[in-house]
């Protein structure tokens, strides 16, 4: 459920039915060495700038033999039903293209590289004659068809040229090799006949890339929920930074009274006082608004998401977020309990972080053909990695009398116990990650109990 994303991130992928919910608990021990804690790393800019959220229709674990072509045969209908039905095929297609290119590259023979290369090519060039046989006579409808046929034939093409920059390379296979190749000039060719991109657009790499995210975009439409956010405390907030201020400012107001009265003249000692007790005020009032807000706040859910379908604005699901630095004594007993089994080396001071997401789906159904909404949870590790120590160590050897050295980079480890509820089950795990400035270098299961 929980795998490596990019570089420095990661991502949790749960699946949710209609009509359910979902509860999931993450409690990170973040060793003090690596500097986080609420002055350099706050709840508000962590939520803000590393952590995403989205839900769409389930398609991420779907492969190209499973891709349900159905949808784009249904070119009737009204321009909005077309439009989705086209979006679902070519949401499909992308992920499945992308999770079996992705399998093909961990493959190191050569024979069974090809051959699984081989069936990939075979899938995407009849999924892409599946989209074509089915072009719209309407015009209206023809230019939802043209973004997605834009999109898709360069997208293949695209991710069979990486399979081939990637990918083993045998003399004994070049016949394989220049199959894919001229398949990838075919869609080149295909695009430039067709008129889909200008010429000065194809010679700009930047200009072609970000046309291209767009029309992504545009094929997400109906498929990835639409996401609304607010903030829950903001009126409270107010409430307690203008209570906090009312009680201080009384104070002061009783502080001036009193020194008026045993100074019955203006005299500099007055205004010194007077001085001071204003810079007193400014001093303490945000420590104290602070120290309130976080004890009133604690434990209370402080972001809420609202997805909706995109085209029918219809309410699908709503998510409750939660994120906050904690004390170890207010960790659950059976996280502690995990977090205890650790060696005792990695036992070491350091920061709790908890985050909590609580899903709640009120559809009854999904789109023809979908059971389940696939959640997208994304954690950034990058401000964690901020203060972490540049360069590297060296490593010495003594073989018989000759000294060797080996080069070492510093790693830093993170253990992260997570908790997923749902109605009829608990699940907890827990994982090792350990990562360096620049990467994560290893993403290991420990313990696994449901």
């Amino acid at each position: 459920m929980l795998k490596q994303d990019e570089n420095l991130s990661f991502v949790i992928e749960p699946e949710l039915t209609p009509r359910s919910e979902q509860r999931i608990d993450l409690y990170f021990s973040i060793p003090n060495e690596m500097g986080i804690n609420p002055q350099t790393l706050t709840e508000e800019s962590y939520f803000n700038n590393h952590f995403k959220s989205h839900l769409a229709y389930n398609a991420n674990n779907i492969h190209l033999p499973l891709v349900r072509s159905r949808f784009v045969s249904k070119n009737k209908g009204e321009q909005q039903d077309y439009r989705q039905n086209l979006n679902l095929f070519c949401y499909q297609v992308r992920l499945a293209l992308d999770a079996d290119i992705k399998d093909a590259l961990k493959i190191d023979e050569a024979e069974d590289f090809y051959k699984r290369a081989n069936e990939v090519y075979e899938q995407s060039e009849g999924l892409l004659k599946k989209l074509r046989r089915y072009t719209p006579d309407d015009e209206k409808l023809l230019p939802f068809f043209t973004n997605a046929d834009n999109y898709l034939s360069w997208h293949v093409e695209q991710s069979f040229l990486k399979l081939l920059d990637e990918g083993p390379r045998s003399s004994d296979y070049a016949k394989e090799r220049n199959d894919l190749m001229q398949f990838c000039k075919n869609e080149n060719a295909y695009r430039a006949d067709k008129n889909y991109n200008s010429e000065t657009t194809m010679q700009d790499a930047n200009r072609i890339t970000n046309k291209m995210r767009l029309l992504q975009r545009l094929i997400e439409h109906g498929v990835i929920l639409q996401r609304q956010t607010r903030f829950l405390n903001s009126y409270l907030k107010r409430l307690v930074k203008g209570t906090v201020t009312a009680v201080i400012m009384a104070f002061v107001m009783v502080v001036i009274l009193n020194a008026r009265s045993t100074f019955t003249e203006v005299t500099a000692t007055l205004i010194l006082i007077l001085g001071v007790i204003y810079g007193l005020r400014e001093i303490f009032k945000e420590d104290i608004t602070r120290m309130i807000w976080r004890a009133i706040v604690q434990g209370r859910p402080k972001w809420r998401f609202s997805f909706k379908n995109s085209i029918t604005k219809d309410k699908v699901a709503s998510q409750l977020i939660w994120l906050e630095y904690i004390r170890f004594k207010k960790i659950p007993k059976e996280v502690k309990s995990i977090f205890s089994k650790r060696r005792q080396q990695n036992k070491q001071a350091a920061q709790w972080l908890h985050f909590a997401s609580e899903t709640r789906v009120s559809a009854k159904e999904f789109l023809p053909g979908y059971d389940t909404l696939q959640q997208t949870l994304q954690f950034s590790l990058a401000p964690f990695a901020r203060y972490l120590k540049r360069g590297e160590g060296k490593l010495y050897h003594l073989d018989s009398n000759k000294i060797s050295k080996q080069a070492v980079e510093r790693r830093y480890q993170l253990n992260m116990v997570l908790v997923l509820t749902e109605e009829d089950r608990t699940l907890y795990q827990r994982y090792k990650i350990t990562l360096n400035r620049s990467k994560i270098v290893n993403i290991e299961l420990i313990y696994s109990k449901k």
